[in-house]
């Protein structure tokens, strides 16, 4: 079944549900019922979960690469080594790009979205970050975020606040003033970008989701409209059995006059 499933999740969402119905029909059809169930459960994943999942089932070496530097990172916020977190951060920086950009062209999408590049992006750090989301590549149906929690969380947060407290050493008063604004004005840039980015990740998460369901009525109705036809059949089964019940009660009715008569015939 995972071949199955890896086949699934590795086809393009547009040709998702299809290849879904024709192998969970395979499988019935050779009597692997649990396997028929397990494949028609299988959800559809998002574009940028679909991105993902492509990359790591047919890239084995990018888990191996996201595993690595997950390990490593765990063990210098477990040690509280500052200057190696520091320098496996700037590694997990271009190990994310690397793999993004690997990402988007064996899926061949040369221009994504800023949300979809977003949402690719943050799935791929979720993996390094949490066990969970790693163990579920491939078999992702939506992208990931990190919470911030986990299994090394805290002392992410420790060393981010070290890092800013020792670059703000006896500031002056004018440029403090203009740190401020400028802030500012990053703050409002990088909120607007998030905004759009959360947009077009509702957005694609919507219409993924009624691509979905769509797919399902289509299907319910395929099924009615066969179910229609198999009661048509069985009427037409009933009333021709009927059928042929009445003519044979009436041969039979017919052959026992005729031994009467012979009787008849024979005193």
């Amino acid at each position: 079944m995972a071949d199955e499933l890896d086949e699934l999740y590795e086809v393009k969402p547009e040709e998702f549900t299809a290849l879904r119905t024709k192998l969970a029909a395979a499988a019935k059809q050779r009597g692997d019922v649990d396997t028929a169930k397990q494949i028609s459960a299988a959800r559809k994943p998002t574009t940028a979960a679909w991105v993902v999942n492509r990359l790591a089932l047919r890239d084995q070496n990018t888990r191996t690469r996201l595993a690595g530097l997950s390990e490593r990172l765990k063990d210098a916020h477990a040690a509280m080594d500052g200057e190696a977190i520091r320098a496996l951060s700037a590694e997990q920086r271009r190990l994310v790009d690397d793999v993004v950009r690997a990402a988007f062209e064996e899926a061949e999408l040369a221009d994504p979205t800023a949300g979809l590049r977003d949402d690719v992006t943050a799935t791929l750090q979720a993996a390094i970050a949490d066990p969970d989301v790693a163990l579920r590549l491939g078999r992702l149906t939506k992208a990931e975020r990190w919470s911030g929690f986990g299994e090394f969380g805290d002392t992410a947060m420790v060393f981010t606040a070290t890092r800013k407290a020792t670059g703000r050493k006896a500031p002056a008063e004018q440029p403090k003033r203009d740190d401020k604004r400028d802030d500012k004005r990053a703050d409002k840039r990088e909120n607007a970008r998030a905004a759009v980015a959360a947009a077009e990740r509702a957005k694609a998460e919507a219409d993924a989701a009624l691509t979905e369901l769509q797919s399902d009525l289509a299907t319910a109705r395929m099924r009615r409209d066969d179910a229609r036809r198999r009661l048509q059949d069985a009427e037409d089964a009933l009333t021709a059995a009927a059928d042929a019940y009445d003519k044979g009660k009436q041969a039979g009715r017919d052959a026992a006059a005729v031994v009467k008569e012979a009787k008849a015939a024979l005193r």
